[in-house]
């Protein structure tokens, strides 16, 4: 095995041409590209604006929707766990359960989200937190 210790020193000491020829060779003799990571790097928050102004923009989603895709085969068991969830009535509840892209919570938890998507999705829903 070579030198790992003499490798990087003997790559530190290259141009930025001779390093740009060098990723070419490797790249031809393994059939692979350095491209795509570059790009994706470039990509990344703060790209193109002069770093922490996107990171500052972006902020941690805090309040998620419960969206119900499908009751699915045990419709009656959805309805009733909706009707646990929400406190809404068993004529909303079944309208709610047969709505697909129907809200179940609005503006709840993380926390709160996940939980009644377990709920569902154990009485039988397809659900999407969004």
């Amino acid at each position: 095995m070579a030198d790992l210790d003499k490798l990087v020193e003997q790559l530190s000491e290259l141009t930025v041409i001779e390093a740009a020829e060098l990723v070419k060779k490797l790249e031809e003799k393994w059939g692979v590209s350095a491209a795509a990571p570059v790009a994706v790097a470039a990509v990344g928050p703060g790209a193109g604006n002069g770093g922490g102004a996107a990171a500052e923009a972006v902020e941690e989603k805090t309040e998620f929707d419960v969206i119900i895709k499908d009751a699915g085969p045990k419709k009656i068991e959805v309805i009733k766990t909706i009707r646990q969830l929400t406190n809404l009535g068993l004529k909303e509840a079944k309208d709610l359960a047969e709505t697909a892209g129907g809200k179940v919570l609005e503006a709840v938890s993380k926390e709160a989200a996940n939980d009644a998507k377990a709920k569902l999705e154990a009485a039988g829903a397809v659900i999407e937190i969004a």
